[in-house]
């Protein structure tokens, strides 16, 4: 696929339009939010069990990370949840964003599609900006950036260069080599996710990459590692408009993942020995080469 000019500048404008979506959403939820919206929020997340519940429990029914991380991000942003509370509902989603990897892995489960709700959401909410209640005003302004969030997501995802098996076939060279290996395997999974922008197809792209036989179990499995990386950076691009606290909460997501990958590389081999003998009673797979050598 080409990548020229134009395709260039609808790439930047797509991350504009998301950026966009995020100041304008925040800036809405600020107005609209009442002590109501505080009060739940603060019973969902004052324990931090029942942070890493809500973010399980969201993640795991709209089947979408960066949607629970980026609105976690703009409730910081506008007071509604403070540093602590934000970490516990990341770390909740990125739990349940495992269970998504099982369902693509068993079922081939798809995300919610939200960015096909965007355009009836601005629909409904376009006409409440010309009402006199504030409040529904404010409501109308959260919509509307709510919507163009998505759709800003949507169309970076939709621009960006189509990637396939087949494109990535010269992986099949770059294994071999060790821990050297392991490393650039990791660091293709974190560019691919950036790039992808979204986790499921990355990850969709990597079982694809294993199945035809272009890289094997333990390189897909940094590469896994260098996705589960990559993929903060949605919620980091929407801080940049944030406030501080909304900053951190963002840097701490991208802290999260990286302590989990450092662990995970740490143990690499066992690690892999032990996911290879929970998920099959193969003798082939039990006997996993040890990608360090």
């Amino acid at each position: 696929m080409s990548f020229g000019i134009l395709a260039f500048l609808k790439l930047v404008g797509s991350l504009g339009l998301f950026i966009y979506g995020m100041k304008v959403m925040s800036e809405g939820l600020q107005k609209v939010a009442g002590n109501g919206m505080r009060r739940a929020l603060n019973a969902m997340t004052r324990a931090r069990w029942k942070g890493v519940l809500t973010g399980l429990g969201i993640t795991a029914v709209i089947q979408y990370s960066s949607a629970t991380t980026v609105m976690v991000v703009s409730f910081v942003n506008a007071g509604l949840l403070n540093l602590r509370q934000a970490i516990s509902v990341i770390m909740g989603a990125n739990i349940g964003t495992t269970l998504k990897a099982l369902l693509i892995s068993m079922l081939g489960f798809a995300n919610l599609p939200l960015a096909e709700l965007c355009i009836p959401i601005i629909v409904l909410a376009f006409p409440l900006m010309f009402v006199r209640n504030d409040r529904l005003k404010a409501l109308a302004q959260f919509l509307i950036g709510f919507a163009l969030l998505f759709l800003g997501l949507d169309f970076l995802r939709g621009n960006i260069p189509d990637f396939s098996p087949d494109a990535l076939s010269f992986l099949r060279d770059l294994g071999g080599h060790g821990v050297a290996s392991v490393l650039l395997f990791v660091l293709v999974g974190f560019l691919l996710a950036v790039a992808i922008q979204s986790s499921s197809a990355a990850l969709a792209l990597t079982m694809a990459l294993c199945e035809t036989g272009v890289i094997g179990y333990p390189m897909a499995a940094a590469i896994v590692l260098g996705e589960n990386i990559g993929t903060t950076i949605t919620a980091n691009f929407a801080a940049l408009v944030g406030n501080v606290y909304a900053k951190r909460a963002a840097r701490a997501h991208f802290a999260i993942k990286v302590i989990g990958v450092v662990w995970a590389l740490l143990l690499f081999s066992p690690f892999l020995a032990s996911i290879a003998a929970l998920s099959s009673a193969s003798p082939e797979a039990r006997h996993i080469p040890n990608p360090l050598r």
